[in-house]
């Protein structure tokens, strides 16, 4: 749910930087104060709910959270289109290892953002051609890691109270903490701060109910994680073995197939019509999953050490953040071992 900084996101010529650059001019010049949009009558009453509920958030994600005292979150901008960028993702047929774009300021990620989504349907079908696998996204939210003062955008609008709140501190949560070049270590921990600040905000609220919803959905959440991580195991071992690269290919279509029909069967279980894991998947698919997500049960041991400290929390995952990548990696595995279980965090706040 992050585009890196603009600044970071420049490579140093041609039309990517063009539009990156024309792209981010449009957004930052449709912002209008967050209170003058409340207060202005013109706007629908709904638009003014949902914008009074972001203000309280934003109040919150400071005084109870420790987040970035700035300008950004505190203006709205509606771009009239449903998503302000599209993400491509992409991964070598035989291969777990996402293709890597470098930057001026933000390093290398794993992805590639669009404003315009053609240019990222003619990315994703150059990348295609060339032989990777490809995923292609919309996404609703913005972030420039504080460099610019980011509004609160109409692509939000549509999303539940929680997602939205969430999404709000997820979004901080990237200027609060943010290593150069690792994308699954800034979305993993911008992703825990948001799961932790959630919760503290429904509690806040004596909102029981949905704090309760909200431990279902992470509980289903984590087991859909089991399944994505039982696969690409498998993938892992099928993708370094000696079979022809036609039996590697037909395994490969027989497990993520199996994936996908598991995840249909755990979200059905749970009352729900529609899996995000529906067929068909491919590497780069996993990979884009596997990068906002997977390192939460390390975050969350994290959290559980400082006693659910917050100040404790962001100095601690600092602390990871400095490590060389090797190191990095082994300390985030070693902590994933020890994962608490979400309700366990949320009963004591």
């Amino acid at each position: 749910m992050c585009l890196a900084t603009i600044a970071g996101v420049l490579p140093l010529g041609g039309c990517y930087y063009m539009q990156a650059i024309s792209g981010h001019t449009q957004l930052m010049n449709q912002r209008r104060p967050m209170i003058e949009v409340i207060e202005d009558p013109a706007s629908s009453e709904g638009l003014r709910e949902r914008l009074r509920l972001v203000y309280e958030a934003r109040q919150f994600s400071v005084r109870e959270l420790g987040l970035p005292d700035n300008d950004s979150y505190r203006s709205y901008a509606d771009l009239g289109r449903d998503y302000v960028v599209w993400n491509v993702f992409a991964a070598p047929e035989f291969s777990l290892k996402p293709k890597q774009w470098c930057y001026l300021v933000a390093g290398c990620v794993a992805y590639r953002g669009y404003f315009s989504r053609q240019d990222a349907v003619e990315e994703a079908e150059d990348l295609r051609s060339d032989g990777f696998d490809v995923s292609l996204g919309g996404v609703s939210a913005y972030s420039t890691l504080g460099k610019f003062a980011d509004p609160v955008l109409n692509t939000m609008m549509h999303w539940s109270n929680a997602d939205l709140v969430a999404t709000l501190f997820h979004e901080l949560a990237h200027q609060e903490l943010y290593v150069k070049g690792d994308t699954q270590f800034n979305e993993s921990f911008a992703s825990a701060v948001s799961d932790i600040g959630l919760e503290r905000w429904f509690v806040s609220r004596g909102n029981l109910a949905a704090l309760e919803e909200y431990r279902a959905t992470n509980r289903l959440r984590h087991e859909l994680l089991q399944l994505v991580q039982a696969a690409k195991s498998e993938l892992a071992r099928l993708y370094a073995s000696d079979l022809e690269d036609d039996e590697k290919r037909r395994r490969k279509r027989e497990r993520l197939d199996a994936l996908s029909a598991d995840a249909a069967s755990l979200f059905a279980d749970a009352g729900l019509d529609r899996s995000p894991l529906a067929a068909p998947l491919n590497n780069a698919r996993l990979v884009s999953l596997g990068l906002y997500e997977g390192w939460i049960p390390a975050f969350r041991a994290l959290y559980v050490e400082c006693g659910e400290r917050l100040e404790c929390f962001y100095d601690r995952a600092r602390d990871v953040a400095e490590l060389p990548v090797n190191e990095r990696t082994a300390r985030l595995e070693l902590l994933s071992e020890q994962d608490a279980e979400p309700e366990q965090v949320a009963d004591s706040l």
